[in-house]
């Protein structure tokens, strides 16, 4: 069973910075595009950035300029370095994933439990 496990979310304040990881883990597979998504209390879930194998990026447009998202995939894992954030970057940090499961030919879309990230002063 392949799984997401996130790390590095907390309090932070405004102007300050965070860096969130997600690293996979299981058996024989591969992953394609990694992403990060939030969900605030009340709203429903948004993309934040992913990125590609290759390393082509997208992002929402209230994180240009302030997040950036990078990945390692000797080591299976994604990075979201959020700099500047704000009140409204509040929110339940979660890690995506679209994976091949070789073992079972199979492609997968996948989750991570969520990270809270608390953006006060």
């Amino acid at each position: 069973q392949v799984q997401l496990v996130e790390s590095g979310g907390g309090l932070v304040q405004p102007g300050g910075s965070l860096r969130l990881s997600c690293a996979a883990s299981g058996r024989a597979f591969s992953i394609n595009e990694m992403g990060w998504y939030r969900q605030a209390p009340g709203n429903e879930r948004e993309l934040v950035a992913r990125i590609t194998s290759d390393g082509s990026t997208n992002y929402a447009d209230f994180v240009k300029g302030r997040f950036t998202i990078s990945r390692d995939n000797a080591k299976s894992t994604v990075y979201l370095q959020m700099n500047d954030p704000k009140p409204e970057d509040t929110a339940l940090y979660y890690c995506n994933a679209h994976i091949f499961e070789h073992r079972f030919q199979r492609y997968r879309e996948i989750w991570g439990q969520g990270t809270l990230v608390t953006v006060s002063s």
